[in-house]
């Protein structure tokens, strides 16, 4: 089947070799990853949906056809600077792992979450997590996985699913608030059950790589970074609601584990309420940078000056979302182009050669 995507093995090339440069710290411009609409594919729209968290628990379209789907998004795409197309699996939710352990999944207003199965167990110490080979959204997504290898055989990379990790995943079986008074009331049973995780997490991360090796031509997840080694943008959104003693001692351990596996990886900082942990995850050696994202209803990239000084000062890495201008702040705050990566759908933009013009201001 010939492809219609505008990419090609020289540009994959060319993509790994700069972002093999970013991770070892020997590139002096930033990482630019701007995707624009403006293709349009000489072909019918398919019938199956883009996937989405609306629509990720419709089975009755088969992989093929979903991957058929994405084939058409992304050949209306053009990827300007250092972008390459990309299968987001995010559409399974935040913390997907979840349902992987028998979660339930509910996207009935257009968004997923995760609630308790039926018949879980009231008692923390009564709550224990198995693998399961035939769970059916894990299985799902090795198979989409599969077709899409089958499809691009490597000219697009399928990112690792939001498996979520740790308080996370664990706040979906106890809730929210129970799992605030099981951190006092049974400190003991959430540290056994973050060891389970931590176990399956790794397990899952692995099954669904090995689907899609020897084709997929790197690592990435729902933030659009490259990497051609194992890596994962970790998180725990639950931490928002705890101080640094527990988050040092519920959350940090385990991030420290994943970062020690793993060959890469970034920390999504997300709200003014994670803010009392950035000290303490600048200092875990092995995490590579920190993704910070301000929340709802607070001033946007551009006005955190402070918080961008105390990451570049650490010697860590600076994601970002969104366009040039933000950019161009936040080099001014630190000082510095190196270490910044910046990624951003933008949509249709009427210019797009100014917009490459811009990008040859750094370099590219």
């Amino acid at each position: 089947m010939v492809l219609s995507i505008d990419f090609n093995p020289e540009r994959w090339e060319a993509v790994k070799d700069t972002y093999s440069k970013w991770w070892g710290n020997t590139l002096e411009r930033p990482v630019i990853a701007l995707t624009v609409f403006g293709e349009f594919p000489e072909r019918e729209e398919p019938a199956a949906p883009c996937l989405s968290q609306k629509n990720c628990a419709d089975f009755s379209y088969t992989p093929d056809e979903l991957i058929d789907r994405l084939d058409y998004e992304l050949s209306c795409l053009r990827f300007l600077g250092d972008a390459f197309p990309r299968v987001n699996l995010s559409c399974f939710g935040p913390g997907v792992m979840a349902a992987f352990l028998g979660a339930k999944l509910d996207n009935s207003n257009g968004a997923v979450w995760f609630y308790p199965p039926d018949g879980a167990p009231a008692d923390i110490a009564d709550l224990h997590f198995e693998y399961d080979p035939n769970n059916k959204w894990l299985c799902r997504i090795k198979d989409i996985c599969a077709a899409a290898m089958k499809r691009w055989r490597g000219n697009v990379l399928v990112g690792m699913p939001d498996v979520g990790m740790g308080l996370d995943v664990l706040a979906s079986f106890r809730t929210t608030e129970q799992l605030l008074f099981d951190l006092l009331d049974s400190p003991q049973e959430v540290q056994r059950l973050m060891r389970e995780l931590d176990t399956l997490w790794f397990r899952f991360y692995k099954e669904i790589d090995e689907v899609m090796q020897p084709y997929n031509p790197g690592y990435s997840d729902w933030a659009g970074i490259f990497c051609d080694k194992p890596f994962y943008t970790l998180q725990s959104d639950f931490s928002y609601m705890i101080g640094t003693p527990m988050f040092k001692e519920f959350t940090k351990p385990w991030i420290e584990s994943q970062c020690k596996t793993l060959s890469h990886s970034i920390y999504h900082l997300d709200g003014v309420g994670q803010l009392p942990h950035l000290d303490s995850l600048l200092a875990i050696p092995e995490l590579d940078g920190i993704q910070w994202v301000p929340g709802d209803g607070k001033p946007d990239f551009k006005h955190w000056p402070e918080v961008y000084q105390k990451i570049h000062a650490a010697g860590k890495k600076i994601q970002l979302f969104g366009g040039l201008e933000t950019l161009g702040a936040v080099i001014g705050q630190t000082g510095s182009q190196k270490n910044i990566c910046t990624c951003a759908d933008l949509g249709y933009v009427p210019d797009p050669a100014a917009l490459s013009d811009k990008l040859r201001e750094y370099g590219i």
